[in-house]
């Protein structure tokens, strides 16, 4: 589905309906201090959350999910090898994947297994401008950044002061967010699952990874009116993404 720019917000506000219509189930491996931050955000925003690493069965419980998070935070071997048999189970049963390549500009091993995984071909690559970077892209220039994302072969979704979207034709920013996001372990991770979850309700790639990154910003910018300080503001960012409607996705939204 392509639409235009200015109806962004709109489908934005139709994806969150359609996801708490559906509630999708979005199995995450990802890092230990992460899991229940981002299982209580999958919770609020409407989608199921299912975390389990087991070798024996998360192939089971991927290819019976919606749509799968591979998040990298933690480089042990068992993600490692859990990571591997989940992306092969949700290729096998066709389900959307989105990778989100945790502190690889930090370690060469952990980048190396980004590219192995980037060749994949996730449905959406979620990170910022330091990780972009370690990939070999390039994100301090948008014309670059979306070519990124044509030579990746899938959607690039940049998060920052700013965050860009692009599937290597079309580009959206989003203005959304505020600084105490930066303030609360797992909130990049979380902020993943949530493209996850809308990508299992919305097929056009980008169009699902924009409108994740515009309601979680939404929801920030609530959280953080209500917050008095980054304890809070985790409390908050939880009733924030439960509390999102049509009226107040549009009102709030600043995307284009």
């Amino acid at each position: 589905m392509r639409s235009p720019q200015s109806e962004l917000p709109q489908v934005v506000a139709d994806i969150v309906e359609r996801l708490r219509q559906r509630r999708p189930r979005v199995h995450c491996i990802t890092n230990a201090v992460a899991q229940t931050f981002t299982a209580n955000v999958l919770l609020a925003v409407g989608a199921v959350p299912s975390m389990t690493i087991s070798p024996r069965e998360v192939g089971a419980f991927v290819g019976r999910a919606d749509a799968l998070l591979i998040n990298l935070g933690m480089f042990d071997d068992e993600r490692q090898k859990a990571s591997l048999a989940a992306i092969a189970a949700a290729k096998k049963a066709r389900k959307p994947w989105v990778l989100d390549p945790v502190y690889i500009d930090r370690s060469a091993p952990r980048a190396a297994l980004a590219r192995r995984l980037v060749a994949k071909k996730p449905n959406a690559l979620r990170l910022n401008e330091q990780e972009l970077n370690a990939l070999g892209g390039k994100a301090s220039d948008l014309a670059a950044f979306t070519r990124d994302a044509a030579r990746m072969h899938t959607v690039i979704g940049l998060t920052g002061e700013r965050d860009f979207v692009s599937d290597g034709t079309r580009l959206a920013t989003v203005a959304n967010g505020d600084p105490l996001m930066a303030k609360v372990t797992a909130m990049g991770c979380a902020g993943s699952a949530v493209v996850a979850a809308f990508l299992a309700v919305e097929s056009d790639a980008w169009l699902a990874t924009t409108a994740a990154l515009v309601a979680f910003g939404v929801a920030g910018e609530i959280a953080a009116e209500r917050a008095r300080g980054p304890g809070s503001f985790a409390v908050e960012m939880i009733d924030a993404l439960h509390g999102l409607n049509r009226v107040t996705l549009i009102g709030k939204a600043r995307v284009t």
